[in-house]
């Protein structure tokens, strides 16, 4: 199963979280991702403009685990597996008598933050798009009941490993992972109390008091243990917290970051057919001096004018039979391969690959989910749209995932960030005049936006099924001003 969630990351770049998840019973797990970017022409992106090199170079990707899901209330409550795995963990690292492991400790730290944090955010999200206004007070009332739970649980740890045993710098990391709690539980509290605050009614009101209170407390907890926290008045300490929290989620999130080595595609492969178009460019040159020799001589001019026109096409004979090889190429092999591992123990592969093609290269499905409008097809008689294929294929090997972790892990996201700032080199003013004129007939003028449309569209492969997504990008010089995700 294949999960597409495109989204604005920030001013100038678009991001895709693809998500891979394995079947249960599959052992090799299959995927294929192909996305088509259109782009208009007036903004002179062709094969001769943008190569593969800055494509790649304005296209980050990360390799991550599925982060384990959880229901708030499966991290602590009973014989919850988070909080079972990292209280043995601290009371491996606490007991004399065992073989400390301080990476484990850490390691489970880090993933019973990170699950909390996925697990708080789907809560929040949950009660701010559930259509039942009957339920809000009953979910928030869940909201608020297991954060406090969740809480309590992992501030008891500390008592675990305050103990001689214990080296300084391993508190280091519980206060990390504490700092880390403190700050989602105030960022997801204070998201949900502005979405409830806006309903009417009295009984939002007391819902809005209580998850006020909670962040009122856990505001109070930060400053007690010396976390930054937001200061109105001190840019330069807010500053701090936008640092601090930026470097704790890259910490928390480190141990779900796969391992990853990449290599150019089907490098031998390569080679061999260029090497047999040099061959077949040898074999024409040396049947023109064959020739030559046999009807004028050895040392005549005729031959020696035989000779030099041999060595001219057989260099163009060399160079067309590459290109065509290279063409050939390019549906079977990939640009790159990236081998995905989990502690030095690959778990499968991603390969990636592009090219500029032409609309008759566009599957016709592709082409019908593109429907230009009448304008814009007549425009396109003239100035073609250029289209960009971003191949991209994925294998799990199932067995060696699960067989990695306490953790039931289904699969890997891949984290894609498109960076647009090449799209707008040639790009006009993002405002232009325009005159109106009111009902006294008189003339103004105002600005309006200068747009251009970035069509996106992809086809995930997977399980024998093929599923498409069609995004649209609105955007001018000054960024990106709006996606929409078309049926």
């Amino acid at each position: 199963m294949v999960e597409i969630l495109v989204r604005i990351h920030d001013k100038f770049s678009v991001e895709m979280k693809i998500g891979f998840a394995v079947k249960r019973k599959t052992v090799i797990n299959d995927f294929a991702v192909n996305t088509w970017l259109f782009v208009p022409n007036s903004l002179d992106i062709n094969d001769q403009t943008y190569s593969k090199s800055q494509f790649y170079r304005d296209v980050k990707s990360n390799v991550r685990l599925i982060t384990p899901i959880f229901l708030l209330r499966e991290i602590v409550d009973g014989q919850a597996i988070p909080l079972r795995n990292i209280k043995q963990a601290f009371m491996n690292l606490a007991s004399p008598s065992e073989l400390t492991d301080k990476a484990e400790y850490e390691y489970q730290i880090k993933m019973f933050m990170a699950i909390f944090k996925s697990s708080l955010r789907d809560q929040r999200d949950h009660i701010m798009n559930t259509p039942l206004d009957t339920d809000i007070e009953y979910l928030c009332n869940e909201y608020l009941s297991q954060t406090a739970k969740i809480k309590k649980a992992y501030r008891e740890l500390r008592h675990i490993i305050n103990v001689p045993t214990v080296e300084p710098d391993a508190l280091n990391y519980y206060l990390f992972g504490d700092e880390f709690m403190s700050s989602i539980i105030l960022r997801h509290t204070f998201r949900l109390i502005k979405n409830v605050e806006r309903r009417p009614g009295k009984r939002y009101e007391e819902i809005t008091g209580r998850l006020v209170q909670l962040a009122a407390e856990e505001t109070a907890y930060a400053r007690a243990a010396g976390y930054p926290i937001v200061d109105p008045d001190s840019p330069t300490n807010n500053r701090n917290v936008i640092f601090r929290n930026s470097v704790l989620k890259k910490y928390i999130e480190s141990d779900l970051f796969l391992q990853a080595k990449q290599k150019v595609d089907g490098v031998v492969v390569r080679q061999i057919y260029y090497s047999l178009a040099a061959g077949i460019a040898m074999i024409f040159a040396t049947a023109i001096a064959f020739w030559g020799q046999l009807r004028y001589g050895n040392i005549t001019t005729p031959f020696f004018f035989a000779l030099v026109v041999s060595y001219m096409f057989k260099d163009r004979i060399k160079e067309t039979m590459r290109y065509y090889f290279a063409h050939r190429l390019k549906d079977k092999y990939f640009d790159n391969k990236t081998t995905i591992s989990i502690k030095d123990k690959p778990i499968g592969w991603i390969k990636e690959g592009v090219d500029f093609i032409t609309d008759d290269k566009v599957p016709t499905e592709i082409m019908e989910l593109r429907s230009r409008s009448p304008l814009l097809q007549a425009e396109n008689r003239i100035n073609d749209e250029k289209i960009i294929l971003y191949r991209k294929m994925v294998r799990i090997d199932g067995d060696a995932l699960k067989s990695e972790d306490k953790y039931s892990l289904i699969g890997i996201n891949d984290i894609l960030r498109l960076h647009l700032t090449s799209f707008l080199q040639k790009m006009d003013n993002p405002e232009v005049p325009l005159y109106t004129m009111d009902e006294n007939e008189k003339i103004g003028v105002i600005l309006g936006d200068k747009i251009y449309y970035l069509n996106i569209l992809m086809q995930i492969q997977s399980d024998g099924q093929k599923e498409y997504k069609r995004f649209r990008l609105i955007f001018n010089r000054s960024g990106i001003l709006e996606i929409e995700e078309l049926s």
